[in-house]
């Protein structure tokens, strides 16, 4: 079993697949207005993220599912053709790119297989992420995962999962609280993945709350604005109250102050949100409440890789990297002093004067779009990227249209042709889906829809 410690691995092609990209991805924010001081797309990374899905099955029936129709009549995708799709990704964007194991959800994969793509993605430079549930993870299956080189588990947990038993986000931090206390101690950054949907609005201010009361283990808490997209059965959002401008207002009254989810940009703005909490002790502080001071930092240190596998050393080669630069001295011991003035109470309760906890958070909000109505700017600037057969693509273009690709025979590198569906049409062309998935729809009207798809 391999074991990695280095956050990547470079090389001359490594280096120059790293720049041919931070000079796209900067193309494309200037072409599509996104370009500014605060942007982070061309300058610290090249991308968001790849989301690389090794399986199309999942144990839960979300009312926002994103997948497709034929998603539980598809099968698993090959080793050697995931490995490909690694392969592309290194070689498009370089070193340290973020790769989300996805699906479906990645567990229901064979331990061993996945075990062999996270070392794989590691042995390449990238980061590895798993994206699951949660349902059949174990402590000791994720501590594995982690000595195979796993940098993050993002467990994905809200109502419209309509997990048994819960019905209210505030019921489902009893999940939530088994997850942290599994991944407690274990060296993997971890994240909560939230789809923000009208049952759950009015309690995003409850969860703010208990991811930074929990942030001794969570690091990041994402939330995603559910779209009418897959074969979700929920009618879709109210775009008037669900926007990114009322997720932002409900995130900050449950932090308890006001964030700053301007001073940074990823991508194009009507898709991505940002925000950083600190809180030392009990005390809790917008990380980024000057936007220009931290712009400046990060465009001025943007050759410095930040370690986010480990908050603190994260943070700390940012601060050596700017204290290296005299010309950001003075703003930036203004800025932590003020904070730790701020927060010298905390200090003072400690009987003995032991510095209290420093730690952080961060909040980010993700704008999905519906499949019927994408805006070609926005996936222009997309820095949200699937792994297809074709290569990565905008995920709002492939959510879109999933079944053009993932019904697509693969050629194999014998010259071998993978079909990906598990079970042959009988002889009227149907594939009969099992009765789970079908979501209360019959089955013609199911298959009429893939039919529709692969014709297109």
């Amino acid at each position: 079993m391999l074991s990695f410690t280095t956050s990547a691995i470079t090389s001359s092609s490594d280096a120059t697949a790293r720049l041919r990209s931070l000079d796209d991805i900067a193309g494309r924010m200037k072409t599509t207005g996104q370009w500014s001081d605060r942007q982070f797309a061309g300058r610290r990374w090249s991308i968001g993220c790849v989301s690389l899905e090794i399986t199309q099955r999942c144990n839960l029936d979300c009312t926002l599912c994103y997948l497709s129709e034929s998603a539980e009549a598809i099968r698993d995708l090959p080793l050697d053709e995931v490995f490909r799709r690694i392969d592309v990704i290194a070689a498009q964007y370089g070193s340290n790119t973020d790769v989300q194991i996805s699906g479906g959800d990645p567990t229901l994969r064979d331990k061993a297989e996945l075990s062999e793509i996270v070392r794989y993605i590691r042995a390449k430079g990238l980061r590895a992420s798993l994206f699951t549930n949660g349902i059949l993870l174990t402590r000791d299956w994720l501590k594995t995962l982690a000595s195979d080189g796993l940098n993050d588990v993002a467990f994905h947990v809200d109502v419209t999962q309509q997990r048994k038993g819960f019905s209210t986000e505030l019921e489902l931090n009893k999940v939530r609280e088994r997850y942290i206390d599994m991944a407690r101690g274990i060296d993997v950054s971890v994240i909560f993945n939230t789809t923000i949907a009208e049952e759950n609005f009015r309690e995003l201010p409850m969860l703010a709350d208990f991811f930074v009361r929990h942030n001794d283990v969570v690091h990041f808490a994402s939330f995603q604005l559910g779209a009418t997209t897959g074969r979700g059965t929920s009618p879709g959002r109210d775009p008037v109250a669900l926007t990114q401008r009322s997720a932002c207002a409900a995130i900050e009254r449950g932090a308890g102050i006001a964030l700053n989810f301007d001073a940074l940009h990823g991508g194009h703005h009507a898709c991505n949100r940002y925000a950083m909490l600190f809180t030392i002790g009990e005390q809790r502080f917008d990380a980024l409440a000057d936007g220009e001071f931290v712009a400046r930092v990060m465009r001025e240190t943007a050759d410095v890789t930040i370690d986010r596998d480990q908050a603190g050393r994260g943070a700390l080669n940012v601060a050596r990297a700017a204290l290296a630069r005299p010309q950001l001295w003075w703003g930036f011991v203004k800025h932590t002093t003020a904070m730790f003035w701020q927060a010298r109470g905390e200090w003072l309760r400690e009987r003995r004067l032991r510095a209290p906890p420093v730690r952080k958070i961060s909040f980010f909000i993700h704008n999905f779009m519906d499949a019927c109505d994408l805006d070609p700017e926005r996936i222009d600037a997309c820095v949200f990227m699937a792994a297809t057969v074709d290569g990565p693509m905008s995920m709002c273009a492939y959510n879109a249209e999933r079944d053009r690709f993932l019904l697509k025979p693969i050629e194999r590198a014998d010259g071998s042709l993978w079909q990906p569906l598990a079970a042959a049409a009988d002889r009227n062309g149907e594939v009969r889906l099992p009765v789970k998935w079908l979501k209360g729809k019959s089955r013609a009207t199911v298959n009429a829809t893939r039919q529709q798809k692969v014709a297109a």
